[in-house]
């Protein structure tokens, strides 16, 4: 294949990737209400399940991330999947995926929206999407808990956490602050420990090598 052939094979891979970022957020952006978490199911459905272009933990860990960072969840998790396909240009193309519809649809029903919004029917249809977001979420969380609660002190934080968030109505970016820095220092300790652990074994190696010689 000359060089020129695998160029142009290459730029229409890259270009291929480029709309199936772009299509599969525009998916996302139009079939889920709500944004942020209530993305989550349809983002396990198509990024994970479908597209298999990160998985579990990843996922996991955009949520996170985005949690952390200032901006709209949903399109913070959409730059970075689209980076991590195909660069500065796959998130850019993720991102207007995602942002898309909702634009689409807001300017819609901006000329709209005043005339419908009181009626009875609308109302209730609202309602029941409020609903049906609220049994997949459930249904999502439980799965993600079974794989992020790994060990006593997971469930203890998370325990925590929801008691200070839904009882004491403490914000979330202290809860996500707090975690942070929590995760900073258990790692900082067990690399120490690992540290202490290989010197411990190198001055064993040294002791018995000394012995052997004696």
């Amino acid at each position: 294949m000359s060089k020129n052939k695998k160029d142009k094979k290459d730029k229409k891979e890259f270009f291929k990737i480029l709309v199936n970022l772009f299509l599969s957020f525009f998916k996302i952006g139009s079939f889920t209400i709500g944004g942020g978490l209530a993305m989550l199911p349809m983002m396990e459905k198509e990024l994970i399940n479908k597209k298999k272009w990160i998985n579990d933990e990843e996922l996991l860990d955009y949520y996170a991330v985005s949690q952390s960072t200032p901006g709209i969840i949903a399109v913070n998790v959409a730059t970075f999947v689209g980076y991590k396909e195909a660069g500065i240009i796959g998130g850019i193309f993720a991102t207007l995926g995602v942002i898309t519809p909702s634009w689409i649809i807001i300017t819609i029903l901006a000329f709209f929206i005043n005339s419908i919004s009181d009626y009875p029917m609308v109302q209730k249809a609202l309602k029941g999407v409020n609903v049906a977001v609220a049994a997949l979420l459930t249904s999502v969380i439980i799965k993600f808990s079974k794989k992020t609660i790994k060990n006593v002190y997971n469930a203890i934080f998370m325990l925590i956490s929801f008691v200070l968030v839904f009882f004491f109505k403490v914000p979330s970016f202290w809860i996500i602050i707090a975690a942070l820095l929590i995760g900073v220092l258990l790692v900082l300790i067990q690399d120490k420990k690992k540290i202490k652990n290989q010197n411990l074994n190198e001055e064993n190696k040294i002791e018995n090598s000394e012995e052997v010689e004696k």
